[in-house]
């Protein structure tokens, strides 16, 4: 695994807002510190590079793992996950409150990997509307 020097990390952060890029999940008001996950993963022929580094928070990090390609359970095939640098979050997602919807299959196969709106994260997410930093601008 290559370390990633530190001029990478900041401007990972800094370009995400200090936010989960999968998830939307503030740093703010998190123990755990976000991970800077390459988005295709070394083994896979991905870079260290701006371009293959997206800010995780440590659920969404985990959950992805190395994973490239996912099942939509709306239809069984194989889909790519969301990847925050080819794609916009917005073309994928959208909010209910505090619930990711998905707009797509790469939407809905990356909620269901991620499980993005488990009992926990909602609880979270709303926590974080009381503290305005839900949902991400």
């Amino acid at each position: 695994m290559t370390s990633i020097p530190i001029f990478l990390r900041r401007l990972v952060i800094h370009r995400s807002g200090d936010r989960c890029e999968y998830c939307g999940l503030s740093q703010a008001g998190q123990v755990a510190t976000f991970h800077i996950d390459h988005i295709t993963p070394e083994f896979g022929g991905g870079s260290t590079t701006a371009d293959n580094l997206a800010l995780a928070c440590v659920s969404c990090s985990l959950r992805k793992g190395a994973r490239q390609l996912i099942k939509d359970p709306a239809s069984d095939e194989l889909v790519l996950i969301f990847h925050p640098r080819q794609q916009s979050w917005r073309e994928h997602f959208d909010w209910d409150d505090v619930e990711v919807t998905a707009l797509t299959a790469i939407g809905r196969a990356t909620i269901d990997a991620l499980s993005l709106n488990r009992p926990i994260m909602l609880a979270i997410r709303a926590e974080e509307k009381i503290f305005n930093r839900h949902p991400p601008s």
